[in-house]
Order: structure tokens, then sequence, then C-alpha cells
């Protein structure tokens, strides 16, 4: 009885272990097949729902500059806030952060012509602006908007990367770019 029993053993090892190999490649098969499918179904319908999307971007943006929406009705924008304060009371700061020397002081003294007063000028703490731009402080976007427009500069946002305290209680700053 026991040679049988080895014997019987060792018949069925040999489909099991196909029996295994089968089942790992089938699971392999389908794993492709899943993903290829998966690509093929997200490929297809990026592609069809981007058509409209670019559509009504482009609608929206032609019915902006046209003052309407695309259903014709009129389109409402978003007012620019008021200037409060006279020039006269608002307080700025000018900073150089390019490279060329002088250049907050000449921005300072336009902003005083125009009737602004100069909380300070110096140095930006780098000297890698490319670009000039007005910052305002929290209420006071009006005021930064209309200094920007007198100065002809127009990137306008709000503080950004400096403190209110580093303003010294000016409402606005200018920063000099190359």
């Amino acid at each position: 009885m026991d040679v049988s029993f080895h014997h019987n053993e060792q018949l069925v090892r040999p489909w099991r272990m196909a029996a295994f190999v089968a089942a790992a490649i089938a699971a392999v098969e389908l794993l492709v097949l899943i993903v290829v499918g998966g690509a093929l179904i997200a490929k297809a319908s990026t592609a069809t729902s981007a058509k409209p999307a670019q559509k009504a971007a482009v609608a929206k943006s032609a019915a902006v500059k046209s003052g309407t929406s695309s259903s014709g009705t009129t389109v409402r924008r978003t007012a620019i806030p008021a200037a409060h304060l006279p020039r006269t009371r608002v307080s700025v700061v000018v900073l150089n952060g390019g490279s060329r020397q002088g250049a907050a002081a000449a921005t300072a003294a336009r902003a005083t012509r125009r009737g602004y007063r100069i909380g300070g000028v110096a140095n930006a703490p780098s000297s890698d602006f490319t670009r000039t731009l007005v910052m305002y402080r929290r209420g006071f976007e009006g005021e930064g908007r209309r200094l920007a427009r007198d100065l002809g500069i127009k990137i306008v946002g709000p503080l950004d990367g400096l403190r209110v305290a580093q303003l010294h209680g000016s409402h606005a700053i200018v920063v000099l770019g190359s």
C-alpha cells in the first residue's frame, strides 16, 4: 500500500505544477488586458470630452470680451474696488528688486509727483525680480490698483511674501524689476 500511494503522488505533482503555471499565465494576460483596455477607454473619453470643454472655454472668453454670454444674457464683470483714500493719504514703500542703481529713488520721485506719500525707499531682499509689480495691504486694493495705473505698472496683487509689519504702516509697495 505504501508503494501505490507514492506512485499516485508522482502522477499528481506534474499536473498541479502545470495547472499553477497555466493559472499564472492567465492572470498576467488578464492584467495586461485590463491595463490596455483602461488606457483605451481613458483616451477615448478624454478625446470626446476635451472638444466640448475647449468650445465652452472659447465661447466664455468671447462672451466676457463682448459682455454677453453664449445664451445672449449680459455677463457681469467683477468691479474693481474704488480707492477710498486720496493719493495724499496713501503711503507707499518702493523697493529696488532689479539691478539698476537709483531706480527706487526715481520711482519714489514719480510717485511723489503724483501725490503719494513715500514710506520708505530701499533695496528688495533679492535683486532678481524680472518684472515690476505693486502689492497692496488687505482693504486697499483700490489704492494699489490706482497706484499701479498712475505709475504704468501692469502687475498688481495682494501683499505676498511680506508681512504687514514690514511695510511700516504703508498701504502699498512697489517692487521694481529689471
